[in-house]
């Protein structure tokens, strides 16, 4: 019999895969987590029935949540990811050399255990980097606990339900501010521009009531809701549409490069009608 997996993205609309087996299913303090192994994106991290992660496409996720900031900010030395408990994030933040320190805030613990034990390729900042620093605290509590500390913060939040839902709010996003240096940046992955529009309508204006330049970028992940992905870019002083590429750090990345850096703040017009 075959084995496949749903991910119900709208009431009207879902992705499925066919699956090999379950290689691990619990319960913790916060959500369902589980790992499946699918035959065509390989192991999978599903937390609450939504797919986070996937061996086969995680990449660009986790390098366009990273490398525009990193490479916009001219000394990002002390690095911060909220949520992000797979570790993909870290990963690509410690791969620049300015980083000298990434800190990991993720509320569920037991996210980053599994991710270590199932998805060691994603997780392996997590294990031993002496740049990183886990904290398995609330996110939204640790941002309003520090001020003037961060050179770039980085949301990697679930979709805004449940826990996740904190994450989503202007209060949150003036914490930032307070928590980020006087030229610091932050991004915030904010979902799919077809499924989505309104939350990043609103999350887009209440960015921009904080920082002086905000900008709307985009992705191709195609396990995530419609393929198309959004992250938007709060930054008090660097323009990364004026980042100046021969100076950016030669990593070894799959989709992000200093060629498309300047070229994912080009809209297609429906998208840039959402921040208008």
């Amino acid at each position: 019999m075959e084995l496949w997996y749903t991910e119900k993205q709208t009431p009207t609309h879902g992705i499925t895969s066919k699956i090999s087996q379950t290689l691990h299913r619990e319960q913790s303090e916060f959500q369902d987590i589980a790992v499946i192994d699918t035959d065509q994106f390989g192991r999978m991290l599903v937390l609450d029935g939504m797919v986070m992660t996937t061996i086969q496409d995680e990449f660009v996720y986790h390098e366009m949540i990273s490398h525009i900031a990193l490479n916009t900010h001219p000394n990002p030395e002390n690095v911060l990811v909220i949520g992000g408990g797979d570790g993909g994030a870290i990963r690509e933040i410690v791969k620049n050399p300015k980083v000298k320190k990434a800190t990991l805030v993720e509320i569920d613990g037991r996210v980053i255990d599994v991710s270590k034990e199932y998805l060691p390729e994603i997780a392996e900042a997590l294990m031993g980097n002496a740049k990183v620093e886990v904290k398995v605290e609330d996110g939204i509590k640790h941002i309003n606990e520090v001020a003037n500390m961060y050179d770039v913060i980085l949301v990697d939040s679930t979709e805004p339900i449940g826990p996740a839902v904190g994450l989503f709010a202007l209060d949150f996003y003036k914490a930032i501010a307070k928590a980020l240096k006087p030229d610091g940046i932050m991004v915030a992955q904010t979902e799919s521009p077809f499924f989505n529009a309104d939350l990043i309508s609103r999350v887009f204006k209440d960015i921009n009531s904080i920082f002086p330049i905000t900008k709307l970028y985009l992705a191709n992940i195609p396990t995530y809701p419609s393929g198309l992905w959004s992250f938007t870019l709060g930054s008090k002083q660097y323009d990364p549409e004026l980042a100046d590429e021969t100076n950016f750090p030669q990593l070894e990345t799959k989709y992000y490069s200093p060629d498309i850096h300047k070229s994912v703040f080009k809209l297609p017009r429906f998208v840039r009608n959402l921040v208008k």
